[in-house]
């Protein structure tokens, strides 16, 4: 038995020693380094081989409107080869910018809504056993939508052509646990903000919480 109870589960900082580290690559969105790590042994030590995905990370936006439906985008994603039903993210691309800036620099870009009302819904780590990408997903209500020619943003590439829809909350539940949806963001951030609504919105970190 570890000695550990519910009290214990929430995760802490650490980092064990890195022997040696070298880059493998380097991109304008990611990089790859690889660390030999030591592992704690109960006869000594082991050092061992581990490659890392250097992430600037990313914001995603659940926006719920008044009638309890959530803002869905649909987007090409080369990497996985579909098009995929997701909520309005971005990337952590400007120093020094406030999460929750960017969060709404991304839900007027890429949907042409304001929200007055701005919440943290959930943090993660997409994939932490080969990547070091956290993304903070915000709950965004109280919705306007702004007129195009106030929009002052080109989308292009992926971001061309990319259709609203507005999904009941409880039905957007019903299509991640359907395999329906895909994205981590969208589906993360679905089942966060029922069981938000489910608990009265109360209890939810304020937009500016600190990461930890």
């Amino acid at each position: 038995m570890s000695g550990l109870g519910v009290g214990d589960v929430r995760d802490r900082p650490e980092r064990w020693k890195v022997l040696e580290s070298s880059r493998a690559f380097r991109g304008p969105v990611f990089g790859v380094r690889r660390d030999r790590v030591e592992m704690p042994r109960g006869d000594g030590t082991e050092a061992v081989a581990r490659d890392v995905v250097e992430h600037v990370g990313a914001v995603g936006v659940l926006a719920l409107d008044d009638r309890e439906r959530v803002l869905m985008l649909r987007q090409y994603r080369h990497a996985v080869g579909r098009m995929l039903w997701e909520a309005p993210a971005g990337l952590r691309d400007v120093d020094g910018e406030p999460l929750h800036e960017l969060a709404a620099r991304e839900l007027l870009e890429e949907a042409g809504y304001r929200a007055a009302r701005w919440d943290t819904l959930v943090d993660v780590f997409t994939s932490p056993g080969m990547a070091d990408e956290r993304v903070r997903i915000f709950l965004a209500r109280d919705l306007a939508e702004v007129p195009a020619g106030e929009i002052d943003f080109e989308r292009v590439h992926e971001e061309a052509d990319m259709p609203v829809v507005w999904v009941p909350l409880d039905e957007a539940v019903r299509k991640v646990l359907a395999g329906d949806l895909h994205n981590m963001i969208a589906c993360m951030g679905v089942l966060a903000a029922r069981a938000a609504r489910d608990a009265g919105f109360r209890g939810l970190r304020p937009a500016d919480a600190p990461e930890d």
